[in-house]
Order: structure tokens, then C-alpha cells, then sequence
């Protein structure tokens, strides 16, 4: 096992104890989230995101790591995340909060985990097919809002961070 697979269990363990203590892995919760009532999953998210993007951000520009992400593909985005969707409204779980659920000894979300597994495996194995038609609908290439809009990436975050803090002030606001 190399270190950044080590270090990818650790860091895995550890936010699937910080979905725990979150709450985040209860039905209600996800239920709640997915009729826009509860927004404990969608404030832990997106606070997870903010954390992740400064930390990812900084290592980059001090050349710790180096960045690449996915390629902006309108096809995908719009299977994948159907699919996403579907699976979550189905199971009451997402792929990462029904393994966290199994953890917590609730039994029934395995069968999301092995759906999850399942599906990557179909995936895998028609992947030639997807190249060819889904991936290829609308693939704009490995491009994210600072290269389309010119700007550097911190502002990026920073406008990103003020928009999601005016969003959880209106989420207590209004009491969801």
C-alpha cells in the first residue's frame, strides 16, 4: 500500500467519524435533505468543501501537490448525477453515507454499498460504450471557473466561502 492510499484511508476513516458525529448518517437527516427541511447534510457538506478547497489550494501553490481535476463533461454530469440521484432518493443513502451507515450497524444500507459496487463495475466494463457516447457529449476538457473566467483561484474560493455563509445564515434563519 503506498503512503497516499494510506494516507487516503486515514483521512477517509476520519471523515466518516466526522459523519457520524455530524449526524449526518441518519435517515431523517437525508430524507429531510432531499424535501430541503433539514440542511444539517448540505451545511456539513458544504462546510467539508470549504475546509477541503482552502487545504487543497494551499498545498498546491506551496507545490505540495499538483491539481487535476475532472474534465467538464455536460454528459456525465447529467447520467451520473441522474444516476447519483436516483440511488440516493431510492436508498435513503448516498455511496459515502451508506458505508458510514454500515458502520454505525444499520444493516440495511449495505445493499447501497453493494449497488455502489456493483455499478462501478458495470461502469468498468462498459466504459468503451461511454467514451464513445455519453463522455464525448459536450466534453469541454479539464477546465474550472478561475481558467473560464481569468481569475485566480483564491478569489474563487473566497466568493464561494461568503455565498455558502449567507446561505447557512438563512438556513438558521429559517430554522432548517
Amino acid at each position: 500500500m503506498s503512503t497516499e492510499q494510506i494516507l487516503g484511508l486515514v483521512t477517509g476513516i476520519f471523515f466518516g467519524f466526522l459523519l457520524q458525529k455530524g449526524r449526518v448518517l441518519r435517515y431523517d437527516k437525508q430524507v429531510g435533505a432531499m424535501l430541503f427541511k433539514d440542511m444539517t447534510i448540505f451545511k456539513f457538506m458544504l462546510s467539508a468543501i470549504i475546509v477541503g478547497m482552502f487545504g487543497i489550494l494551499a498545498m498546491h501553490d506551496m507545490g505540495i501537490i499538483k491539481l487535476s481535476h475532472k474534465a467538464m463533461n455536460v454528459g456525465a454530469i447529467l447520467v451520473g448525477g441522474s444516476l447519483f440521484g436516483i440511488g440516493w432518493a431510492v436508498m435513503g443513502f448516498c455511496p459515502g453515507t451508506s458505508v458510514g451507515a454500515i458502520g454505525e450497524g444499520r444493516w440495511h444500507s449495505v445493499f447501497g454499498a453493494i449497488g455502489m459496487i456493483v455499478g462501478a463495475g458495470i461502469y468498468a466494463e462498459l466504459f468503451p460504450f461511454f467514451k464513445s457516447t455519453v463522455l464525448s457529449w459536450a466534453d469541454f476538457g479539464k477546465i474550472g471557473l478561475p481558467e473560464v473566467l481569468g481569475i485566480n483561484h483564491w478569489v474563487i474560493a473566497v466568493i464561494f466561502t461568503i455565498i455558502t455563509l449567507i446561505m447557512f445564515r438563512w438556513f438558521e434563519k429559517k430554522g432548517i
